[in-house]
Parts: structure tokens; sequence; C-alpha cells
């Protein structure tokens, strides 16, 4: 049995305003698509790059114990549990500078 609403409905042209609204939502729908898949793209390759040049061996004062590690183009630093942060020399390894912290 056929419903002469539904008939009517269907030939009826859809109008403006949603024909918009559509192409909008798959518009956006793309765009957040590549966003995701760039982003992935873009977190593959960092992690895929060179590892950073560490250094072999750190020699610390005695007593001292390393809590962090930080490096910049030529010196490296650790953080000890003292509450000092040491900064060393990255070609000899000597060590350049101590700075206390306080509490």
């Amino acid at each position: 049995m056929d419903n002469p609403e539904t008939d009517a409905d269907a030939a009826r042209p859809e109008p403006a305003n949603l024909r918009f609204l559509r192409r909008l939502v798959t518009v956006l729908t793309a765009t957040m698509i590549g966003g995701v898949l760039l982003i992935i793209a873009l977190i593959v390759m960092r992690f895929n790059g060179p590892a950073p040049d560490l250094p072999e061996t750190i020699a610390l004062p005695d007593g001292a114990r390393a809590v962090s590690f930080t490096q910049g183009p030529e010196w490296y630093a650790v953080t000890t549990d003292a509450d000092e942060i040491l900064i060393f020399d990255r070609v000899t390894g000597q060590l350049r500078q101590t700075i206390a912290v306080e509490r």
C-alpha cells in the first residue's frame, strides 16, 4: 500500500538551507578527519627522528644523587637530591656551574 504523504515528501525538493547544512557537516567532518591524520603523522615523524646525543657517563660530586636531567646545545644539567643544579660542559664533561635551589 502506497502512502500518499510519503510519495509527496519524496517528490518535494530539498530546502536550500538543509542542503547547505548537509554540505557544511560533510566539509567539517572531512576537515576533522584530515586534522587527526595530520596530527598522527606529525607525532610519528617527531618520534622517528634521531635520538638526542647523551653523555656516556656523568661524574657527580661525592654523595650527590641525580633526580633529573636536561640539556642544551653546549651544556647539560643534572638536578640533585640536595636541591642543586649542576651544569656541565657538553664537550669536556667538566662541571661549569653549581646553582643552589632555595626552598
